[in-house]
């Protein structure tokens, strides 16, 4: 990962790291408090200072508090944090009159969360399409086809006439250079392969710029393996063969789409963790949604925004916020296997467990090791 002395730096304290903590909507509440508490289990486990959390409002609650759903107060507080971890949001439910970017995004652009880091694992005692699964997706998240964060000012979508819609989609030679380091930084720490995946016999400028980019990049990995796809290929090779890759590096849209297909291939997207980072913040956000059809009803299931914090834990080890936090990551990560191992798992994933009780088993596994 990329390090830096930024802003938030004086964060580095002996009394232990100060972490927001946004429930979001749906299920957020539940899934977001099991995190928290498994995050405070596993470092005391492991004799870290705890997280100092800072709850703060974002989606129906800061509507309902403050008008809005992203208030000016949280994206301030956020200012002043190395990382936060965040419940989904259901933005399509929220009230016309304050319907815009959803929260996510609106962080995503205001902190340069420029990647997003998604891996895809099986787990032994979880029916997988592709048992043998455990590569990661490195998205490019600030540019591409995505209007809602392509541009300075106003979307990249737009409509010049009722009858005609169009997007710019926008690739810099900046974006794809620092998204190369980092996959290359991630693949020499795992199986030493990227695959750059593309669209560049079509996109011949836009997505043939992204392929020339990460292959410059690359260079400066000798003991990198590099090769690529087509992003349709790569969709049938995931399918196929999906247990032989190790780290996949591309654009916005692309990523979004094989990291859900990935997270699929690998259980459920319910086990999709997401880490969304830039030089030096990062946002633990599981990459489901707020599925509000079983909030409240004890049924979700926690694991990817728990490994999402494990992931937010192992970046905060690796910016100097001490080594503690990768052993608790590591903790949490292996605590989750067991239990998975164990036969326990929540209805998505065919057990019977509730959120409640899922989570009481991955704190007995914590306290266990």
């Amino acid at each position: 990962m990329i390090s830096n002395d930024g802003p938030v730096s004086a964060q580095r304290t002996s009394g232990g790291v100060r972490l927001g903590l946004i429930e979001g909507d749906g299920i957020g509440p539940e899934i977001v408090d099991a995190t928290r508490r498994v995050v405070d289990e596993a470092l005391s486990v492991v004799s870290a200072d705890p997280v100092r959390w800072v709850p703060l409002p974002l989606g129906h609650k800061a509507i309902a508090e403050h008008g809005v759903p992203v208030p000016d107060f949280t994206l301030d507080q956020l200012e002043e944090l190395p990382g936060w971890v965040m419940g989904p949001h259901d933005s399509a439910s929220y009230p016309a009159q304050v319907r815009g970017k959803a929260p996510g995004a609106i962080i995503r652009k205001r902190f340069d969360l420029f990647a997003n880091i998604r891996p895809a694992r099986a787990f032994r005692g979880v029916r997988a399409v592709t048992p043998g699964m455990d590569l990661v997706i490195v998205r490019e998240n600030s540019e591409g086809l995505y209007g809602d964060r392509n541009m300075y000012a106003g979307a990249g979508e737009f409509m010049p006439t009722p009858d005609v819609a169009m997007s710019v989609g926008v690739v810099t030679r900046t974006a794809c250079e620092r998204i190369a380091h980092m996959a290359c930084r991630l693949a020499k720490d795992r199986r030493k392969r990227v695959t750059v995946v593309h669209k560049a016999n079509v996109l011949t400028l836009t997505t043939g710029l992204f392929l020339n980019v990460c292959r410059e990049v690359a260079q400066h990995y000798p003991d990198v393996a590099v090769d690529d796809e087509h992003v349709d290929a790569m969709a049938a090779h995931l399918v196929r063969r999906g247990d032989t890759f190790d780290v996949v590096v591309t654009e916005n849209l692309f990523g979004d789409i094989l990291s859900d297909l990935a997270g699929e291939l690998s259980g459920s997207l319910g086990l999709a963790a997401s880490l969304n980072c830039s030089e030096n913040r990062a946002m633990a956000q599981a990459a489901h949604g707020a599925a509000p059809d079983i909030a409240g009803h004890n049924r979700a299931n926690p694991t990817a925004l728990m490994l999402s914090a494990a992931m937010l834990l192992r970046w905060l080890a690796e910016h100097g916020h001490g080594a503690s936090l990768g052993l608790a990551a590591k903790r949490i990560e292996h605590s989750i296997s067991e239990t998975f191992a164990a036969g326990v798992a929540t209805a998505d994933l065919g057990g019977r467990a509730s959120t409640s009780e899922f989570t009481e088993r991955v704190l007995a596994q914590l306290r266990r090791l």
